[in-house]
C-alpha cells in the first residue's frame, strides 16, 4: 500500500476548484431568477422551453452543460480514487 502525502497547496488547489465550479453554480442561479420573476402562465408551463425567452433558454441550456460536467468530473475523479486504491500507484 502506497502512502501519499497530502500537501497545503494540493488542499488549497481543490478548494479553489469546489469554490470556483460554486461561484459558476450561484450566478446561473441568480440569472435562472429572473425567469421565477417574469414568468407568464399564457406562454406555456412552468420551466418549459416554451414559457422561456432566448436569454433564459441559453442561461438554461449553460446549467444543464455545468451539471454534464460536473457529472464526468465526478466519476473522473472517482475512477482515479478508485485505481489508487486498487493499484496503490
Amino acid at each position: 500500500m502506497v502512502k501519499t502525502k497530502i500537501r497545503f497547496v494540493d488542499i488549497i488547489y481543490w478548494l479553489a476548484i469546489i469554490g470556483a465550479d460554486l461561484f459558476v453554480y450561484i450566478i446561473l442561479g441568480l440569472l435562472l431568477m429572473g425567469y421565477d420573476d417574469n414568468y407568464d402562465s399564457s406562454k406555456g408551463e412552468y420551466w418549459s422551453l416554451a414559457s422561456m425567452n432566448s436569454t433564459e433558454k441559453l442561461i438554461y441550456f449553460a446549467l444543464q452543460v455545468w451539471n454534464i460536467l460536473n457529472l464526468i468530473g465526478v466519476f473522473f475523479i472517482g475512477h482515479r480514487l478508485y485505481k489508487r486504491i486498487k493499484y496503490g500507484t
